[in-house]
C-alpha cells in the first residue's frame, strides 16, 4: 500500500491511497484542470481512479468532486448528510455509506470515524490492506476516545497540524473565524496534534505527515517540532503534506 498528497490545506485537499489495482482519491478540492495536472505530477490520471471518497462538504475538500465524477464515471463514496449539503450534488454515481461501519473498495478496506468538525456528517478515514493500516485525520476540532482507538497502532499516519496557537492568536483572521478555527468543532493545533499522538501506539508507524497545515497561522518547521518531541525522532523524518507541492508517494511495508 502507499499513499499520496496532491495538496493539503485552506486552498485544496486530495489525497491518493493505492494498494493492488485499486486507487481511492479522498476529496479533492481542486479544480478538474487542475486536478488532472497534479496527478500527472505523482504519475497517474483521473482515468486510474477507482473511486472518489470525501470526508466533508467543505469546498477546499469538494471543489472538485461533482465534475471530476461526472467527467470520468467514477464513483463516489459519501455520507448522506455530506451529499445534502453539496451545492452540485449531481453525482451519478453515488455510494453511500455509514461513518459507523467498514466498507470494501476493490482491494482496499475502510473503516470510517466521525469527527468534531462544523460540517454536517463529516468523517475520516484508517485504510487497510493486507494487515496494513494508513490513518488519516484532518478537519477535526478536537481529539475524542473514538478517534484515539480508530488510529491505535497504524503503520503511517497523516495528522492535521492545521494551526500554531500563538500565531492564530496574533494572525490576521477575524475574531470570529478565529474562535471558530481553533474552537472544538474546527482545526487541530500543532498542540492538539502532539497531544493525540502522544497517547497512541505508534509502534508500527513508518510514516507520520503533518497535513492541512495554514499558510497565515503556521509554520511547517513548528508542525514538525512538536510531532518530533512526541516521537523522540529527528525533526525531519516528520514528513509534511504542502498547499502547492503536496507529497511524493509514500510506500508502506
Amino acid at each position: 500500500m502507499r499513499f499520496a498528497s496532491l495538496g493539503s490545506g485552506s486552498r485544496g485537499n486530495a489525497t491518493l491511497v493505492e494498494a493492488g489495482s485499486t486507487l481511492v482519491m479522498i476529496d479533492c478540492g481542486f479544480s478538474c484542470r487542475e486536478t488532472e495536472r497534479r496527478l500527472a505530477r505523482l504519475g497517474r490520471t483521473a482515468a486510474d481512479l477507482t473511486a472518489l471518497l470525501v470526508t466533508h462538504e467543505h469546498g477546499d475538500h469538494v471543489r472538485g468532486i461533482p465534475l471530476l465524477a461526472r467527467k470520468y464515471e467514477l464513483p463516489v463514496w459519501i455520507t448522506r448528510g455530506t451529499h445534502r449539503m453539496l451545492r452540485d450534488n449531481d453525482i451519478p454515481h453515488l455510494q453511500y455509506f455509514d461513518g459507523h461501519a467498514d466498507f470494501g473498495i476493490d482491494e482496499l478496506q475502510v473503516r470510517p470515524f466521525t469527527v468534531p468538525h462544523d460540517a454536517q456528517e463529516p468523517c475520516q478515514f484508517v485504510f487497510e490492506h493486507q494487515a496494513l493500516r494508513l490513518g488519516v485525520l484532518t478537519d477535526t476540532g478536537r481529539m475524542t476516545p473514538h478517534i484515539i482507538e480508530c488510529l491505535d497502532a497504524c503503520d503511517a499516519l497523516l495528522l492535521e497540524c492545521n494551526h500554531d496557537v500563538d500565531m492564530l492568536a496574533t494572525g490576521p483572521y477575524s475574531a470570529m473565524l478565529k474562535q471558530r478555527v481553533g474552537g472544538p468543532l474546527g482545526h487541530l493545533s500543532n498542540a492538539q496534534a502532539g497531544s493525540l499522538l502522544s497517547r497512541l501506539d505508534c509502534s508500527r508507524l513508518q510514516h507520520l505527515v503533518a497535513a492541512h497545515l495554514s499558510d497565515k497561522n503556521n509554520r511547517p518547521q513548528l508542525a514538525q517540532a512538536v510531532l518530533a518531541r512526541v516521537l523522540d525522532c529527528e525533526t525531519d523524518w516528520i514528513a509534511v503534506a504542502e498547499q502547492e507541492t503536496g507529497l511524493d508517494w509514500r510506500s508502506i511495508s
